[in-house]
């Protein structure tokens, strides 16, 4: 009781920390000496570390491209790993997204939930061990990564230099313990353009479509420029699009240009059934257009025929399903097409029993017929831990003790810091039933929460070291 006591009596600090944390707005930026992602992600890492020194803890900075704080004593590393790297703010917001501002007993702002609220209420955790007293039989280290939104080598670099922790947790997902996740890739779709748009047909002309923040995102925003001389019938179109598939398209008349705006709902990569993906619903409704024949509008078509607006991957041929993970995710995160070329990003999330080149084999039989092809770019193997190993058991034994709920551990899709290490599961900041707000607008963590995830980092730090 002492632990959870001390925990509840730092809840101003706790509060304050996860304001000041927010409030650095750290999203990958042009490197600068000594600074691997730019300014904000340094002031982060600095920050936290300096928070960690004044609370009476040794620090470690790599660098610039992690760093950690640690305590206890013992051969054996203990690694609670946590990430300051946040996914661009996309837009409207109720509130100021790098504001951290209190309203209805929640903090507002990017990073609440992922991950910079659980990142202090570990350090915190921290904090109430070392002032009750608890000897630890082995050391505990609270790592703090600065890549972790783009799959960057910053924990690789922090880990070739600090080592290896043997057991340990990432607070970046949800509870209960998760002893699964999916295999994560990022490809990208392309196709070269030798048929410039205009040169062939009567058609409307595609000048170019850009939309997206960033693969793991889902779009909320995607635009397409194209030019004809009647544009009466595209604004018809626009109209029943809209209303037979609820989406938000506006138009807008240039001089001799029509601008074509799509809007959609943020979400994380991994569940894009939550959100409205502004690019999907774009080049769906442009592919009912009449398009110039060209190699832009063939990969409009592409587009329609073989992703649409699917979240599963079964048009392009990769629908792949397990027992243990569900099905795979397919989520495109970016396009970029212009008068030379066209290209998508997309983001896959293939489940724990399958492999990427699984994914890539089941695709190709789709694609041989057309021009587009696949470029490879990163790759995460899945993570999977049986539900009896004794690391879940402790995990889901705290988590039982701290909340009454008897939920069984789960499997996600999202990609955490935990397949980095030997040993280690995703196990919070989310409840149970709570809206997933990672990546979206008006991401927010509510108090009571983020003091509650303290309190169950505290005794589970205690059950993996003491």
């Amino acid at each position: 009781m002492a632990l959870l006591t001390r925990v509840e009596g730092m809840r101003d600090q706790i509060i304050r920390s996860t304001q000041e944390l927010v409030r650095i707005k750290s999203v990958k930026a042009d490197e600068l000496p000594g600074k691997p992602y730019g300014e904000g992600i340094n002031d982060c890492l600095e920050y936290v570390l300096k928070l960690g020194q004044e609370l009476g803890f040794e620090t470690l900075n790599t660098d610039g491209w992690a760093g950690h704080i640690e305590m206890g004593q013992g051969d054996e590393i203990v690694g609670v790993l946590v990430h300051l790297d946040v996914v661009p703010e996309g837009s409207n917001w109720t509130y100021p997204p790098y504001g951290a501002e209190i309203h209805d007993n929640k903090i507002f702002g990017r990073g609440t939930i992922d991950d910079k609220g659980p990142a202090i209420a570990a350090l915190y955790a921290l904090k109430a061990i070392k002032d009750v007293g608890i000897q630890l039989g082995k050391r505990v280290r609270l790592i703090f990564g600065t890549d972790e939104e783009i799959g960057g080598p910053g924990l690789d670099y922090y880990l070739e230099r600090a080592g290896l922790p043997d057991i340990g947790f990432s607070p970046d997902a949800s509870f209960p313990a998760i002893h699964g996740e999916k295999g994560i890739m990022v490809f990208t779709l392309e196709q070269d353009f030798s048929r410039k748009s205009g040169c062939t047909g009567s058609g409307l002309q595609l000048k170019s479509i850009k939309g997206g923040n960033a693969p793991n995102m889902v779009p909320d925003y995607c635009e397409a420029i194209l030019v004809g001389d009647d544009y009466s019938k595209v604004q018809d179109t626009i109209k029943q699009f809209a209303a037979k598939h609820h989406t938000k398209l506006e138009w807008e008349e240039a001089g001799n240009q029509l601008l074509i705006r799509s809007y959609g709902i943020s979400a994380h990569g991994s569940m894009p059934e939550t959100g409205v993906n502004a690019i999907s619903q774009l080049m769906t409704f442009l592919a009912e257009l009449n398009l110039d024949s060209s190699d832009s509008s063939d990969f409009v078509r592409f587009y329609a025929e073989k992703i649409g607006m699917e979240y599963y991957g079964e048009s392009i041929g990769c629908g792949l399903e397990d027992k243990v993970s569900g099905k795979l995710i397919f989520n495109v995160g970016l396009v970029d097409l212009n008068s030379d070329s066209g290209k998508v990003i997309v983001n896959v999330r293939y489940p724990v029993t399958s492999s990427q080149e699984e994914v890539y084999q089941e695709m190709a039989e789709k694609l041989k017929e057309s021009e587009v092809r696949v470029v490879p770019g990163n790759h995460l193997a899945p993570l999977f831990i049986p539900a009896d190993d004794e690391l879940i058991v402790k995990l889901m034994t705290v988590y039982r003790e701290l909340t009454g709920d008897d939920s069984e551990p789960i499997t996600i899709g999202g990609g955490t810091y935990a397949r980095s290490i030997k040993k280690a599961v995703a196990f919070g900041p989310l409840f149970p039933g709570q809206p997933e707000l990672a990546h979206q607008k008006d991401e927010y963590i509510a108090i009571d929460d983020l003091i509650l995830n303290a309190k169950i980092y505290a005794k589970a730090i205690v059950a993996l070291a003491k």
